[in-house]
């Protein structure tokens, strides 16, 4: 068979094929250029689920008059020039094939008016590229693009989509995820001419919140912590939800690089790694976070659609964003939950948080004065009776344990061995106020100064313990246990090329691991702590992650697993009865240990409720 050129406009609907999915996809492309034209408000217009009509309209710089046919011919843009160029993007478009590719399979007409200009210019395009013709139109400074009857003269292509009210959903929620992207920017979108989102320029903090509220729900902001992480060479800001605030599946997680909403591996493996041992089983966090980071190391060029990036130190970024979130969820304090609005979900966080990368931890908020607990008796002076709760409140002394000790120690040390705390402030108290009784010996009933909470005894001693573990496992050498006869593992050549890669790492974990042939490893010794574990199917699978992701984070997991099973077993188990010393110093050190709103499982350890609250039970000033 002969070779031939395609015509034009069948090589544009080979290329709308990859680029437009959907009318979603039109409107993607679109805003994009809106954001790069500098617009300050966008406004779409969508008909019949942007099958009949896809109008978009932007105040941005406009076209020329004599630009206009290029803007709509392949490979051809204004956003780069050279390879130098494609290595830092800096725009949101760049190919050149969008406005092409639209006109293959739709009726497409641009109009626009330059800002040097006092009338715009209007063309229209088929696809074929041959021929436009150039006519003046009234219109204001910047650009309007009006998509009809998409795939008219692709029936097969118009048949893969949905109904009407499926596609503008698909619209709907971009327009919003895109908003999130550009707060400088007014939003307003139409469906068969009725308003449906309206958002104004959100130029500052509250402003933004506001816009995530009316996007994510106002109970998430309700419930989100604001970052502020800054390096060198990477920012990293927006709002996290705390974990008792997740959810079920996926759908408000929103991650910008650089202003660009992405999905990529490296990312999602960071912040799913940085909620692991706070989040319960089969939830997920709600995130909106922005990325800043060097054009010239990110790779934007790898996708038609532009969805997926690529990172030239994808472990740089990845420990990152895992550090930012780890320390963001590790500070939260019983004191940042506490308001005059308090929530009574549990570990409601109504204080925004912000969290820096280079300031250090946050400070706990002050409290206004406690009433006395009922069980502290022969209180003279305000004075008197801070101290005496300190003194009902101090432990006994604390256990120096070494990793060897841990797995016997634990199980004969008292709840008083395990919870060191500073001397207390008495002209503060604390957030968790101070304990009134040991309820069905499991909870903890204690009275704040805005109300009361309720402490899970074995939940929070398990993540206080847990949290001492990792300290102390931190801090020492990893034991490594040698085999009595070594293992032979099997591997692929990328497996063992990638074993020579992180042997250090291998044996800074306490694996001594070799390769002994091209596709054949020898195990000699293994963590002591993992002695029980599978070691053969641990090392593919850390192999495995290195391969993938760059990194793994899969034996520190290992080690954190036993680590959880070891705080359980030496945690104050339910129905012990608890003195009041003892449940003062569970809620002294609770207050000052990282994650200790939740378990190790991912429950929460304490839940609160405001004296607002309580009055709304007894009707109380209704």
């Amino acid at each position: 068979m002969a070779i031939h050129i395609l015509p034009p406009q069948l090589v544009n609907q080979i290329a709308a094929g990859e680029v437009i999915e959907r009318p979603a996809s039109i409107v993607k492309e679109l805003l994009e250029n809106s954001f790069d034209a500098q617009a300050s408000q966008v406004t779409i217009h969508i008909e019949q689920g942007g099958l009949r009509l896809i109008r978009l309209t932007d105040d941005g710089m406009g076209i020329e008059k004599d630009d206009l046919p290029l803007a709509l011919s392949r490979h051809a843009t204004s956003k780069i020039s050279n390879l130098a160029d494609l290595e830092q993007v800096t725009s949101m478009g760049f190919r050149g094939e969008a406005l092409a590719s639209m006109s293959s399979v739709a009726k497409l007409t641009l109009t626009s008016r330059n800002i040097n200009h006092s009338h715009g210019w209007s063309v229209q395009s088929d696809g074929t590229e041959h021929f436009f013709d150039i006519q003046p139109a009234p219109h204001p400074k910047g650009t309007s693009v009006e998509v009809r009857d998409l795939f008219y003269n692709t029936p097969a292509r118009r048949k893969f989509l949905k109904s009407e009210k499926t596609e503008f959903s698909h619209i709907d929620t971009l327009v919003k995820r895109m908003a999130l992207s550009r707060f400088s920017l007014g939003f307003a979108l139409y469906h068969q001419q009725k308003e449906v989102l309206k958002l104004t320029p959100a130029l500052d903090q509250t402003a933004q919140e506001q816009r995530i509220a009316v996007i994510c729900g106002a109970h998430f902001m309700d419930h989100a912590l604001h970052l502020d992480f800054e390096t060198t060479d990477l920012t990293l800001q927006g709002w996290i939800s705390v974990p008792t605030f997740s959810r079920s599946q996926t759908d408000m997680q929103f991650f910008y690089v650089n202003g660009r909403l992405i999905k990529d591996k490296v990312i999602s493996h960071a912040i799913k790694q940085a909620y692991a041992d706070v989040l319960f089983h089969g939830r997920h966090p709600i995130f909106v976070l922005y990325l800043t980071i060097n054009p010239r190391e990110v790779d934007v060029n790898t996708h038609p659609a532009k969805l997926e990036i690529r990172f030239r130190d994808s472990q740089h970024v990845h420990r990152f964003l895992l550090s930012c979130i780890q320390r963001a969820l590790a500070n939260i304090r019983p004191s940042h939950a506490f308001s005059a609005n308090q929530s009574s979900m549990p570990n409601a966080f109504n204080h925004q948080s912000t969290q820096t990368f280079t300031a250090g931890n946050p400070k706990p908020l002050p409290l206004p004065g406690l009433n006395a607990p009922a069980a502290i008796h022969n209180i003279t002076t305000p004075a008197h009776f801070y101290q005496s709760l300190y003194q009902a409140a101090q432990p006994g002394p604390t256990a120096q344990l070494s990793i060897s000790q841990l797995p016997t120690a634990l199980e004969t040390t008292n709840i008083k061995d395990v919870i060191p705390h500073e001397t207390l402030p008495l002209d503060s108290p604390p957030p968790l106020g101070y304990a009134v009784a040991h309820l069905h010996g499991i909870y903890i009933l204690a009275e704040t100064t805005s109300g009361m909470v309720l402490v899970d005894a074995h939940a929070a001693h398990e993540r206080i313990t847990y949290e001492r573990l990792k300290q102390q496992y931190a801090l020492g050498k990893i034991a490594s246990q040698p085999l009595l006869l070594p293992i032979t593992i099997a591997v692929s050549e990328l497996e063992a090329n990638m074993l020579e890669t992180a042997h250090a790492i291998f044996a800074m974990l306490g694996f001594e691991l070799d390769r002994i042939a091209p596709q054949t490893l020898l195990l000699r010794a293994q963590p002591a702590l993992l002695q029980k574990g599978n070691a053969e199917t641990l090392v593919r699978d850390v192999l495995a992650d290195f391969i993938e992701h760059g990194t793994s984070y899969r034996i520190e997991g290992e080690y954190h697993a036993v680590l959880v099973k070891m705080a359980c077993h030496g945690s104050v188990r339910a129905h012990r009865i608890l003195t009041l010393e003892e449940m003062n110093a569970l809620l002294r050190e609770l207050e000052q240990t990282e994650r200790g709103g939740q378990c190790n499982h991912g429950r929460p350890t304490w839940v609160a409720l405001s004296t607002q609250e309580l009055d709304k039970f007894f009707l109380r000033g209704q």
